[in-house]
């Protein structure tokens, strides 16, 4: 099946992005300009990228914290929604699932003082994935065994250097995972399975200062972005990958003005549509 192309959207990113520079970079803004464009389908793709900042809510309010992501689908209120009356409706199929779940056990205990442990937020991660996983979106199969896998080798680095279990903070299963938990070598044994392994061990062992350490491992989910679109120029693949790196560009913005004024700039130069169509023509 042809995917939709989306000439005049993708032409319109770059203007919305340039805009930042006088209005500061509203990703919330754009990302509800770029839904009012897409299909159902693609629409649906967007917000299943966009569940993972819901999933952080879900664990932030279980544990009564006062915290919330606004790039999050869900609203304060349809978080409540879930949790007190159980809509479950409102979050994808496998995150849904394992909410559910909590929900009733926590309805069979009957203590209103429990905690949300570190169980849950597995529980809940892992079904994210395996959400993504399920998707028809290439880019979001791609970029979910990416995502996860990056992030379990941030903690399995750091629970190495700890002296804690492995097993006990990756999030699913598979060879890499079993990889992580049983090697002892100082690359896990995966630099010929994984090209930024070396990059991202680094960040984490060399790199004393938190905000460096942070933007390296950035940069290794913004190449991915690119490379995993790397042919898609008009699509909801591309859409997505500049999402991704929107999020990056947003991020940085409040942790580093500098650096996220470094990579908007970046972002921007990515954009130029009369570029991208040239390059489509070659393809």
């Amino acid at each position: 099946m042809f995917s939709t192309e989306y000439y005049c959207l993708v032409a319109s990113l770059r203007e919305w992005t340039l805009d930042s520079d006088t209005k500061g970079f509203d990703v919330r803004e754009i990302l509800d300009e770029i839904l009012g464009e897409l299909t159902e389908k693609d629409a649906k793709a967007v917000r299943l990228l966009y569940a993972y900042y819901d999933c952080e809510n879900v664990i932030a309010m279980r544990n009564n914290r006062n915290r919330h992501n606004g790039l999050g689908n869900l609203t304060v209120e349809e978080l409540k929604d879930v949790l007190e009356n159980r809509n479950y409706a409102l979050l994808p199929q496998n995150v849904a699932a394992v909410v559910k779940l909590y929900n009733e056990a926590d309805d069979e205990e009957r203590d209103e003082d429990a905690m949300v442990d570190d169980s849950f937020e597995h529980a809940i991660f892992e079904a994210y994935y395996k959400d993504l996983a399920a998707s028809k979106s290439k880019f979001l199969n791609k970029w979910g065994e990416f995502d996860r896998t990056l992030r379990n080798i941030s903690a399995a680095v750091a629970a190495r250097e700890a002296g804690r279990s492995i097993k006990d903070v990756t999030v699913g299963g598979g060879e890499i995972v079993a990889q992580l938990a049983q090697s002892s070598a100082a690359d896990f044994g995966l630099r010929g399975e994984l090209q930024y392994i070396d990059a991202v061990i680094s960040a984490i062992t060399d790199e004393t200062n938190i905000v460096e350490k942070e933007r390296k491992i950035d940069a290794v989910r913004w190449a991915e972005a690119e490379d995993i679109a790397v042919y898609d120029y008009f699509n909801i693949n591309y859409i997505l990958s500049y999402l991704v790196k929107a999020n990056i560009v947003a991020r940085w913005t409040l942790l580093s003005p500098e650096v996220g004024r470094e990579m908007l700039d970046k972002l921007i130069a990515s954009l130029d549509a009369s570029a991208l169509v040239e390059k489509q023509a070659k393809q």
